[in-house]
């Protein structure tokens, strides 16, 4: 670690790129590990959201420690609280999605969160859509269709449970950006942290808890360990460069979990997958690359 924040001092671009690929490779691990115990060992969904997000909190203890509580002072509790409302929905939808759909249909299908976040931002927020932003959203909907195919016989609504993950996470990321006018991140994370893991234990106290033992219990450790030290490289990753820069490097975890669940499951990618993430992907940067443009005309203005 020591070697990355050195690499990020005198190389920023590369270390952003690096340090993105990593939390790429740490999210397809997790994703491996949560197919794994709840599709061969048979452990719940919402009990597995619950340990995951409790063992990471448990290793995000330091940071908790250094931010302190000051920083849960809030003008706007009810916000933070719906927010995480709707993180802890997405989570249950993702995890339990990963239980039943393979992770490169999951993965693909859940990138189509930034559609809901620009259909959400002219619903909610009252923001300007132009014609690239409807086209690009048209086009990143398209793929999503063709991924999932609705019309074949060979389609399970659970295959729709990524996409709820994806309007929930969405719709966490309105909130976000719309605290972050008068919260500072520190508040925003913390709030999350915190609020997660009990709400999380609700979800599972009401399923039938369930408490891991034996291999169960190592792979959750891993889970957690995993989870804190990915959102941290992510979060490391957009404070070292340009999000700009460092989206497309994101978009490599399609190709990492492809990757992985071949590896491990033997799941063979349908050959309409990389139609439908060709679109899904080019749609997505398009809306980056036009929103970076024109937040450059308007600061040049």
């Amino acid at each position: 670690m020591n070697q990355i924040l050195n690499l990020r001092l005198k190389y920023p671009a590369v270390a952003a790129a690096a340090i993105m690929v990593l939390a790429g490779v740490a999210f397809a691990a997790i994703n491996v590990l949560t197919q794994w115990v709840t599709m061969k060992l048979g452990f719940g969904s919402v009990s597995t959201a619950f340990w995951q997000y409790a063992i990471a909190l448990l290793f995000s203890l330091p940071y908790l420690w250094r931010v302190g509580i000051r920083a849960m002072r809030t003008n706007y509790p009810t916000s933070h609280i719906v927010r995480v409302a709707f993180s802890v929905f997405g989570v249950q939808a993702w995890v339990m999605g990963l239980a039943h759909v393979p992770i490169w249909q999951a993965i693909a299908l859940v990138m189509t969160s930034p559609f809901f976040i620009i259909l959400g931002a002219r619903i909610f927020l009252g923001e300007r859509v132009g014609p690239a932003r409807w086209a690009a959203t048209a086009t990143g909907f398209a793929g999503a269709m063709i991924i999932l195919q609705p019309w074949s016989d060979t389609f399970t609504w659970a295959a729709l449970l990524p996409v709820l993950a994806a309007l929930l996470w969405g719709a966490t990321s309105l909130y976000t950006k719309s605290l972050t006018h008068d919260e500072s991140p520190e508040a925003i994370t913390v709030w999350l942290l915190l609020l997660l893991t009990p709400v999380n234990g609700a979800f599972a106290l009401a399923s039938g808890f369930e408490v891991p033992t034996g291999p169960a219990l190592g792979i959750f450790i891993a889970l957690g360990l995993l989870t804190a030290v990915a959102q941290y490289l992510l979060t490391l990753a957009y404070a070292t460069a340009d999000a700009a820069y460092v989206q497309p490097f994101d978009d490599l975890k399609l190709p990492l979990n492809v990757l992985a669940g071949w590896i491990v499951f033997g799941y063979a990618p349908a050959g309409t997958l990389w139609l439908g993430a060709v679109l899904i992907l080019g749609a997505s940067l398009f809306i980056m690359t036009y929103e970076s443009r024109r937040e450059r005309a308007v600061a040049a203005e």
